[in-house]
């Protein structure tokens, strides 16, 4: 039968003895024009080339296979033949009949076939793997950016939540408390009065809110105990060289809408002296009364004792503030420490001998002498009580009343040195607040000093003077006293720069006139 070259040439690829069958003539091959792609490269080859492919017996001799090896190189026919050998040492196993020829075709098309379909899927699967790990590498190498970002996102969303969860809280309870007041014209004229005097100092709200909200400096939200509210937010000198001192701050707001973030202007401008201030948030009624705000001031100022070191402060060097409402339950606090402290048995967990001085601005000290005066202000009799627990706790919670008292008159030895601020135009809270809790501390061997300023409002000391920027006589004389027999510290302040004002003269002017304080 009449065999043509390619039947001859697939005859020996099936055949394990293929020399028994092939022809002794060289079989023509027929190639087409052949070309290596290269650098400019061309492998010049006759159009039509023939090549004699002659088939050699297999050897055993490695001498004879290395001189394959290197004519392979040489001779792309000599390499057809190589492989050819080699791949009849593998299949050296069981033989097997010949086929027919169409059963031979169908065979090859479809192991062809299967084999074609295996490698794509090999190729598909190794090309998916090579992108997996091409996304895996660009994912770990931009993990660290992305992780910081990620924590950057989280800390503002939890400081939004924490600020909206807090502002709902706010505005829930004051809700509450108009209930309880009712709506008269003192009280329509007092909130559009506040309306009006928020309004005028807003370009200050806003840059203090920014730098409370965004800066690096401020801890907000720290936890000092388990009531609700019984956070703080500590304002962080950028200088952290060596401890420094410490202003447990406990901010106003009639008991009844006192906020720890009221405290952000004093807390950056002190920090910018390198003081601390740690400005502690308390229960308000109605969420609570007198008693729980003066266990949650006590508990704030006990986390500043033990825990300010982690933060930079000095133990030693501890101060409490407090202003308007909270000067009076910073002095409740300081006044009932002391009172546990002469008792025997009574478990604390700071001492009035940590603090080295408690500054009250703008306080009131004798309930008993601003009852009539709050009520005639708006801030009703009935509602004062009930914030003070009754007409029976008057005496328990004033602290120029409860010091003088025969059974406890000697834990006013204990008591730190006190420094009272007050403005003499002050409205909502007489000076001479001020002025008779002094003399009466120091009628009992108490270091005690009221500290007045001409024509100062309620507000004028706290806000108005800050904002205006430049030299603050009140804050100058507070920074004076921390700084006190510390050379160094007193030489920063004599160079440091005068303050930025933050919002413009004539509003400032206009606040003082409409402020309802």
């Amino acid at each position: 039968m009449f065999r043509t070259p390619i039947s001859r040439f697939a005859t020996l690829f099936r055949n394990p003895n293929p020399h028994k069958l092939l022809p002794t003539e060289p079989i023509p091959i027929f190639t087409k024009k052949a070309r290596i792609f290269g650098p400019k490269q061309k492998l010049k080859m006759p159009s039509q080339q023939i090549l004699p492919i002659t088939y050699h017996p297999p050897s055993s001799n490695p001498a004879t296979t290395e001189k394959l090896l290197v004519k392979s190189e040489e001779d792309p026919s000599t390499r057809l033949l190589l492989y050819s050998h080699f791949e009849d040492e593998e299949k050296a196993a069981p033989l097997k009949p010949l086929l027919p020829k169409s059963a031979s075709y169908t065979f090859n098309t479809s192991t062809t076939a299967a084999a074609a379909a295996a490698g794509s899927a090999n190729n598909n699967q190794k090309r998916r793997r090579r992108t997996a790990s091409d996304n895996s590498l660009y994912s770990s190498s931009s993990n660290s950016s992305s992780e910081e970002g990620a924590a950057d996102r989280q800390s503002i969303a939890g400081d939004v939540e924490h600020a909206a969860a807090e502002t709902y809280l706010i505005t829930r309870l004051s809700l509450k408390l108009l209930s309880y007041l009712g709506v008269g014209y003192r009280w329509i004229t007092r909130f559009l009065a506040l309306g009006c005097y928020s309004f005028l100092l807003m370009p200050g709200f806003i840059q203090v809110g920014y730098y409370y909200f965004f800066s690096k400096q401020v801890r907000r939200g720290i936890v000092y105990g388990d009531q609700p509210r019984n956070r703080l937010d500590l304002y962080l000198p950028k200088n952290s060289d060596g401890p420094k001192p410490v202003i447990a701050f406990v901010t106003g707001g009639a008991w009844i809408i006192g906020y720890k973030a009221w405290g952000s202007l004093l807390g950056i401008q002190l920090s910018e002296r390198d003081i601390i201030v740690a400005c502690i948030d308390y229960r308000n009624f109605p969420q609570g009364t007198i008693s729980d705000m003066v266990q949650d001031a006590s508990q704030g100022i006990s986390f500043v004792c033990n825990h300010i070191a982690e933060y930079g402060g000095d133990p030693d060097r501890v101060y409490v503030m407090g202003q308007s409402a909270g000067a009076h339950i910073g002095a409740c606090s300081i006044v009932d420490q002391a009172i546990k402290e002469l008792g025997e048995g009574e478990s604390t967990s700071w001492s009035v001998s940590q603090i080295k001085a408690y500054f009250g601005l703008s306080g009131g000290y004798n309930l008993f002498n601003l009852v009539d005066h709050f009520h005639s202000r708006g801030l009703y009799r009935s509602i004062f009580l009930g914030i003070m627990e009754g007409e029976h706790s008057l005496q328990r919670f004033s602290p120029e009343v409860m010091i003088q008292d025969s059974n406890v008159r000697s834990a006013a030895s204990l008591l730190p040195p006190i420094i009272l601020f007050h403005g003499t135009a002050d409205y909502s809270i007489p000076s001479d607040a001020s002025k008779n809790f002094a003399e009466t501390l120091r009628s009992l061997g108490v270091k005690a000093e009221s500290i007045l300023y001409e024509g100062k409002t309620h507000t004028d000391l706290f806000l108005q003077d800050p904002m205006r920027g430049g030299k603050d006589q009140m804050f100058e004389d507070l920074v004076a006293i921390i700084h006190e027999g510390d050379s160094e510290a007193l030489a920063k302040d004599a160079v440091a720069p005068p303050r930025k004002r933050l919002v413009p003269e004539f509003m400032l002017k206009l606040a003082h006139k409409v402020s309802p304080f």
